[in-house]
């Protein structure tokens, strides 16, 4: 049985307990279920206009349970469930979440009850949570947790145990550990593997790793989530400006990063503005905002082409010919060079090239364009020939060549120019890169046409 299948067959189940108020139906079905498919069942709810359904089976977990199902649901949603949750109640949730999701649900609450659940709260939690919310969004402080095991230096394995049990109810992972000295400044690493193979006697200065990766609290989350990837890390520390160790990002939150900066990168690449939901829940105006910006500056763009076609009006009219291959040339110039864009701009994200390698780029991609634009050409000439003759088919060879080339050649140096002038190179990508090649094919077409017709 499928994922979907059987979330459907448990949503059903579930429905019809709640409709029928049968409580033990509930408390059996709801144990089976983890708590992120809870959310998923929650967020369908809330698709199909059942937001009192979804209320109430919120309602029916522990507080425990209810803690993690809303940190997997989106902002939106979780303030339509906080919105009716008296202030105790919340209150109680927040204690039984993650340092992490604690804050980012604290974040999108409204003003005011922040300030009421900060009264309610002890002085070290209230303090551990203005810190956290208090980090740039995007940065390595906004993306740890402060649920991690730290061990003082100079003590021993069997000691060091003793404070793995005490701390690792509330941490986050307890397979990485963190050694700190007295200032509590980040000293070194070591796993619970070698703690648990070690003497109890041993020292635990003499078993970590005292080269350690870390990021700082300041450290944009995509370099945090290519770290993690790179050294294959379950965590990485994170340390504030005088060293001392203030949190951890661990790889589940790694991945929600590399996920995110995913789709923002595809959705720049087809001139679509971030959106701050996913396509199935965001408003139809914010949609519409998202998208129209660059489809009216592209329509004037395409103007260049109209006037290009205009500009060579007795070229066509002396061989209609040529207008069957125009959607051809120019087509296949923007296919190459949205090709070529892509995958500069994920090169570029994953950190795989960068600007000091755009000579060596651009000389690959001069004999890799070159061999397309010729491969395409001899594909297309003998078609060139039954439409035209020959002298139509050896311009339409020679211009695939020349559009092929010239768009992957922009395709490829437009990312790199975008970088340079401080813009994200993810907008180079097939809009804008189509666009401007459309009009530049038209030219080179019936310039070559031009030359070599008359």
């Amino acid at each position: 049985m499928s994922l979907t299948t059987s979330l459907e067959r448990h949503k059903v189940t579930l429905l019809h307990a709640l409709d029928m108020d049968d409580r033990q139906q509930l408390n059996q079905q709801l144990p089976e279920l983890r708590s992120a498919d809870i959310a998923e069942i929650l967020h369908d709810l809330m698709e199909d206009d059942h937001e009192l359904r979804a209320r109430a089976l919120l309602d029916s977990l522990p507080i425990e349970r209810q803690a993690s199902v809303l940190g997997h649901l989106h902002d939106e949603e979780q303030l339509v469930f906080t919105a009716v949750m008296r202030n105790d109640k919340l209150q109680a949730v927040l204690e039984e979440m993650g340092s992490d999701e604690r804050t980012d649900l604290f974040k999108v609450l409204g003003e005011d009850r922040r300030e009421v659940l900060l009264r309610r709260m002890a002085h070290r939690e209230r303090e551990e949570l203005m810190r956290l919310a208090s980090y740039e969004e995007g940065t390595a402080g906004a993306l740890m947790t402060s649920d991690y095991v730290a061990i003082p230096m100079g003590i021993t394995v069997s000691r060091a145990m003793m404070r793995v049990r005490q701390t690792a109810p509330d941490a986050e992972t307890i397979y990485q550990l963190y050694v700190i000295d007295e200032d509590g400044c980040l000293a070194g690493t070591m796993s619970l593997r070698q703690l648990m193979v070690a003497r109890p006697g041993t020292a635990v200065d003499e078993l970590m790793i005292r080269d350690v990766i870390r990021v700082s609290v300041e450290t944009p989350q995509e370099d945090v989530a290519r770290i993690v990837a790179r050294y294959d890390l379950l965590a990485v520390p994170v340390v504030d400006e005088q060293g001392l160790l203030v949190g951890i990002v661990t790889h589940d939150d790694a991945l929600d990063v590399v996920e995110s900066e995913a789709t923002e990168d595809i959705h720049k690449g087809m001139s679509i503005g971030q959106l701050e939901d996913g396509v199935s829940r965001v408003s139809l105006l914010s949609l519409y905002r998202k998208r129209v910006t660059w489809l009216v500056l592209l329509v004037f763009g395409n103007l260049l082409s109209g006037a290009g076609i205009a500009h060579f009006e007795e070229t066509i009219a002396a061989q209609v010919a040529l207008v069957f291959f125009l959607p051809l040339l120019i087509g296949s110039g923007g296919n190459a060079g949205a090709q070529a864009a892509t995958l500069m701009v994920r090169g570029m994200a994953t950190g795989d090239v960068g600007v000091r390698d755009w000579g060596k780029l651009l000389g690959r991609e001069l004999l890799v364009a070159g061999s397309l634009g010729l491969t395409m050409a001899l594909a297309v000439a003998p078609i060139g020939v039954m439409r035209g003759g020959e002298a139509v088919a050896l311009v339409v060879a020679i211009s695939m060549i020349s559009i092929v080339l010239f768009g992957s050649l922009l395709g490829m140096c437009l990312p790199f120019v975008l970088d340079r002038f401080g813009w994200d190179p993810a907008t180079a990508s097939a809009p804008l890169v189509t666009t401007l090649i459309d009009a530049s094919g038209v030219l080179i077409y019936f310039s070559f046409a031009t030359l070599i017709l008359s």
